[in-house]
């Protein structure tokens, strides 16, 4: 029973504080805070947070770095730290916490389509798994386009809960920050470049089993990057000070979303494996809508309703395909295990 237990809550711990990561991104962002600050922050403040699970895990153990790993980790930091969050937080800024987290369930959808040129994905039409797979890619994709370009009429209205951080940011920032173009094509960008992580950070992965080490070096490597691009972009000094909610902001994004996600999240892998991971992913939509129709008084409009809806079904699609399709290899191999065995034995 605790085996079953521990997982479970884990998941819904690590899902929860993601959500806590779009509100809190949101709430410093409208408050003033640049997205490109925010970002080379968090990076810094993540290297730092892994340095001591590098450390005491795989110090003595992590296997030789060479300058092959030290491009794939190059790449990693590039594709999953530096352009998806860029892409993320500049979308998230100009966009809302719920559409935000609804399009990042495209990420299997899009991880799908990217692996097939790079041979790590078939299509296969004729079997149900590949269908599943076709057919959960499209409306993922729609439900996309419709997040992007319907609004439709407000289903939820704002709620009564009156939050005097949230109201006094928004009369900072009275003009409406959402642009319904620029904010969900840029976290299109994000996830497919998170999901071109995801392809990279499998060859890693295969060549160097030290995750906390490599993670540390992603995070050392994509710190540099975003501040190169914050200094590039970002030319005030006063733009890089840090008050009291802008440092619990990157405190927050940098050890519990990047170093306590990340950890939480492997640890869930290694026993249940990815899709058991996966899954719960919806479930930062959820509770991240809440939130922000509690905290935030996010309208909640027909096009969110309908297009996360559908990202979500075809989230579910995706995965079941994949599911399915490992179910099938996995009883292949052992069909020809045993038929071998029946020969040896013959013999």
């Amino acid at each position: 029973m605790g085996n079953e237990v521990l997982p479970f809550l884990l998941m819904v711990t690590v899902q929860v504080g993601y959500a806590g990561m779009n509100i809190v991104g949101t709430l410093v962002m409208d408050a003033g805070m640049d997205p490109f600050v925010h970002i080379a922050y968090r990076q810094i403040i993540a290297t730092i947070s892994l340095v001591p699970f590098a450390y005491f895990f795989e110090w003595k153990t992590k296997p030789q770095l060479t300058s092959s790993i030290l491009f794939w980790i190059f790449l990693c930091s590039l594709s999953g730290l530096t352009a998806s969050q860029i892409a993320y937080f500049v979308g998230l800024k100009n966009s809302t916490p719920t559409i935000a987290c609804a399009l990042s369930n495209l990420i299997p959808a899009a991880t799908f389509l990217l692996a097939i040129p790079f041979g790590l994905e078939k299509v296969g039409f004729r079997s149900k798994s590949g269908q599943s797979k076709v057919w959960g890619t499209i409306i993922c994709v729609g439900g996309a386009m419709l997040l992007s370009l319907y609004h439709g009429p407000i289903v939820i209205g704002q709620s009564g809960i009156h939050w005097k951080f949230a109201e006094n940011t928004e009369k900072k920032n009275s003009t409406d920050h959402v642009n319904l173009i620029l904010g969900p094509l840029l976290l299109i960008v994000s996830t497919v470049s998170y999901s071109l992580w995801i392809i990279f950070q499998a060859r890693v992965s295969e060549k160097y089993a030290a995750p906390y080490t490599s993670t540390m070096l992603m995070c050392l490597m994509a710190s540099f990057q975003c501040v190169i691009i914050g200094v590039f972009v970002i030319h005030d000094k006063a733009a890089w000070f840090l008050d009291r909610m802008r440092t619990i902001a990157v405190l927050y994004n940098g050890i519990v979303c990047t170093a306590l996600g990340y950890c939480l999240t492997s640890w869930c892998i290694q026993r249940k494996g990815p899709l058991y991971v996966s899954v719960f992913y919806p479930l930062m939509l959820i509770i991240t809508a809440v939130l922000s129709w509690t905290l935030l008084r996010e309208k909640l409009y027909l096009g969110t309703v309908v297009g996360s809806f559908l990202t979500v079904v075809g989230f579910y699609g995706v995965l079941w395909g994949k599911d399915e399709e490992k179910s099938k290899s996995e009883t292949e191999n052992l069909e020809i295990k045993t038929d071998k065995l029946k020969q040896q034995g013959a013999k």
